[in-house]
């Protein structure tokens, strides 16, 4: 009997989630452009009953920047690649409001949802990084709370010229001489602060409606954000304690603004270190810790702050006081970051090694590690999770052919498909046209 299924998705993120996991021998070393690998992942995510594949991307790069994300693929491009090559997994794709047109993007979304019969997503988000401006002609980087005001109008242009034309707007009727019915095509225009978008979009919309919304902003401006207009919302997991709060936050919010929490999903990341033993476990632990040294660790740390330049401090000393640095980038983590360093009163060399790879809930034997996840989804800290290992190799095999049959075992999960769209697998209504009849009446 089936207890609610767990959802999963899989990043699709190169050799892995670790900044040198490309140094494993259980991957390629290019495997951020290897279009085989990344199809590989895919297909056995597909196989495995995945929800949906996922595909992060960031905008600015330098030397110091994470190994493979000095030459990866652009997301949408990687996603139509996989779409006619795939039948059943959602295809998710990351793209920036802030350095993005709505039209440009409304259209791109819209022709992959066509491609793949209704399996697109789009993971919205406002980038962090304030070099990505100088990649932009346009000026300099929005502060943090202007990107979420930028990412509100950009998503109410994109969603409006979604729904340009109804569902049966395209008659192809020869005997009449009509192609379409032009009382079933609308005109957004659309006069905010930001956008200027007069439409019609020339797409039609797809088996889902509508690609799903991801949105991975954990700030409390970014929560308010996914509540309002988010399908799916890809949270932190730090602890159950921190994934409860998150899931309770954005789910009363959803409910603030109308909307049904139940169908605004709350996947945490999940990034399990696993194997047959707790032995085998630890051993794995510190192989992962292994492939990066205090230098790298430091610059690794640094992302999260804007780049800022740790090696100025003294490692052993305790976590730098460092006031406003990091507030107009990844605000949420680096409060995170100072808030676990104050409390456990660690070193910046402590915080460094800890953030390339740190200490998950999810490290433990299979059976430990199933009976973890169905605790949080049942404990109301997750509705499923975006699984993103350190390493492709070892782990994704055995999270596959071990922890996923103990929980379709013990009822929480199922290998077979629900239906044919992303909205399907994860258990979200079809997006009605906002134009349509039938939306109007309810």
């Amino acid at each position: 009997m089936t207890k609610g299924k767990i959802d999963f998705g899989i990043m699709l993120n190169g050799p892995g989630s670790h900044m040198h996991a490309w140094k494993s021998n259980e991957v390629p070393d290019d495997a951020s452009t290897n279009f085989d690998f990344q199809l590989e992942i895919a297909k056995r995510a597909e196989a495995a009953g995945f929800s949906f594949v996922f595909v992060a991307d960031g905008l600015y790069i330098h030397e110091k920047s994470i190994p493979h994300f000095l030459d990866r693929h652009e997301p949408l491009t990687l996603l139509a690649a996989l779409a006619p090559v795939t039948k059943n997994i959602g295809l998710v794709g990351t793209i920036s409001t802030s350095y993005s047109e709505p039209f440009t993007v409304a259209r791109q979304l819209a022709t992959i949802d066509r491609i793949s019969h209704g399996r697109a997503g789009w993971n919205v988000v406002t980038s962090p990084l304030a070099g990505s401006a100088d990649n932009y002609s346009k000026g300099d980087h929005p502060e943090h709370d202007i990107r979420y005001d930028i990412a509100e109008e950009h998503i109410q242009v994109v969603q409006g010229l979604w729904d340009s034309y109804e569902d049966d707007a395209f008659t192809f009727d020869v005997e009449k001489g009509e192609y379409f019915d032009k009382d079933k095509m609308h005109t957004l225009d659309y006069k905010g602060k930001y956008f200027q978008v007069k439409g019609p979009l020339n797409a039609s919309r797809s088996e889902q409606g509508q690609p799903v919304i991801f949105q991975a902003g954990a700030s409390p401006k970014g929560q308010t954000y996914a509540a309002k207009y988010a399908d799916a919302v890809f949270t932190l997991g730090e602890s159950k304690e921190i994934a409860q709060s998150n899931y309770d936050s954005i789910k009363a919010q959803a409910k603030a603004f109308g909307r049904n929490p139940n169908e605004v999903k709350v996947y945490p990341i999940l990034a399990p270190i696993i194997g047959e033993t707790e032995n085998e476990v630890e051993s794995r632990f510190e192989e992962i810790k292994s492939l990066a040294n205090i230098d790298e660790a430091l610059d690794y740390l640094g992302r999260y702050y804007d780049h800022h330049d740790f090696s100025q401090y003294d490692l052993d000393a305790p976590f730098p006081e460092l006031g406003e640095v990091g507030q107009n980038s990844f605000r949420a983590t680096a409060d995170a970051i100072a808030a676990r360093a104050k409390e456990h009163q660690l070193t910046l060399r402590e915080v460094a090694l800890e953030e390339t790879v740190r200490r998950s809930p999810f490290m433990g034997t299979y059976e430990k590690v199933a009976d973890l996840i169905i605790e949080w989804f049942e404990d109301g800290a997750a509705d499923g999770f975006i699984f993103g290992p350190h390493i492709y190799g070892a782990v994704y095999d055995e999270f596959i052919n071990h922890v996923l049959p103990i929980l379709e075992q013990k009822g929480y999960y199922t290998q077979e498909y629900q239906g044919d769209t992303l909205r399907d697998h994860i258990d979200i209504p079809f997006k009605e046209n906002r134009y349509s009849q039938s939306h109007v009446t309810q």
